[in-house]
């Protein structure tokens, strides 16, 4: 009792018990909310801040999600182009090894091969096909057979396209457009082979993505086709004029 009594005798008057935070954050809310409720000004502009800082953000976003087909107006065009394969015996295409030495086409034989190419317009000698098929299954009630098919079509200077998928020798098929070199670098898309005279004579129409315009030369209009049709004589000499820059042989 002693103790207290002169604590209390000797304490200043001027100490006072300290604010804890708690306290002290009260008070602070207290007197913001004060000063928003007398300054409406203050809390229209803290309001368009944050909405502008939401848009901001949104806008962002979206920006970092487009795509390419958004920004590149050529990566949704499609161009079509067409070109006739031509077997003419003077390439000693197709090679058939038969690696299950059996007498009917059997699953695994391979069938390499080169032909040569022509534009659709069969004015100009384009190039060749060169690749392998792979034959997976014989269809004797068919007529024919299936096969796995991996090759790609020259174009001279032009590059190359790479092509992959079924090869059926009774009907037509589509393949896939897997890439390409030269003008041909980065397409994607499709190609229709349709079969004329097996496996001398097939018609292509490509659908092309992913790449500039083609030059005017690949796009001539194409003969329609039909067993008939040949290339020019011309275009078959390759004289000049007659193919594209340096046509690959």
């Amino acid at each position: 009792m002693a103790t207290a009594s002169a604590y209390a005798i000797f304490r200043p008057a001027s100490v006072k018990p300290p604010v804890t935070s708690t306290a002290a954050a009260t008070s602070l809310a207290q007197q913001l909310l004060s000063f928003k409720q007398t300054n409406p000004l203050l809390s229209q502009t803290l309001k368009l801040s944050n909405s502008a800082a939401a848009v901001a953000g949104s806008s962002s976003a979206r920006r970092s999600f487009s795509c390419k087909s958004q920004t590149d107006p050529s990566a949704a065009k499609i161009q079509e182009l067409h070109v006739y394969e031509i077997n003419e015996r003077d390439r000693g295409s197709p090679a058939y090894l038969r690696l299950s030495q059996k007498t009917v086409n059997t699953l695994g034989d391979l069938v390499p091969f080169s032909n040569k190419v022509y534009t659709g317009d069969l004015q100009k000698r384009a190039g060749i096909t060169a690749g392998i098929c792979v034959l997976i299954k014989n269809e004797p009630e068919k007529k024919g057979d299936r096969y796995e098919a991996i090759y790609s079509f020259y174009f001279g200077d032009y590059g190359h396209i790479a092509v992959q998928g079924p090869y059926l020798t009774y009907e037509d098929t589509y393949l896939a457009v897997t890439g390409g070199s030269g003008i041909f670098e980065g397409v994607y898309g499709q190609v229709k082979l349709q079969q004329i005279i097996f496996p001398f004579k097939l018609f292509y129409t490509f659908y092309l993505k992913g790449i500039p315009d083609l030059p005017a030369e690949l796009l001539g209009q194409p003969v329609a086709p039909s067993p008939a049709v040949e290339p020019t004589a011309a275009a078959k000499a390759c004289e000049p004029g007659a193919t594209v820059p340096n046509f690959t042989d």
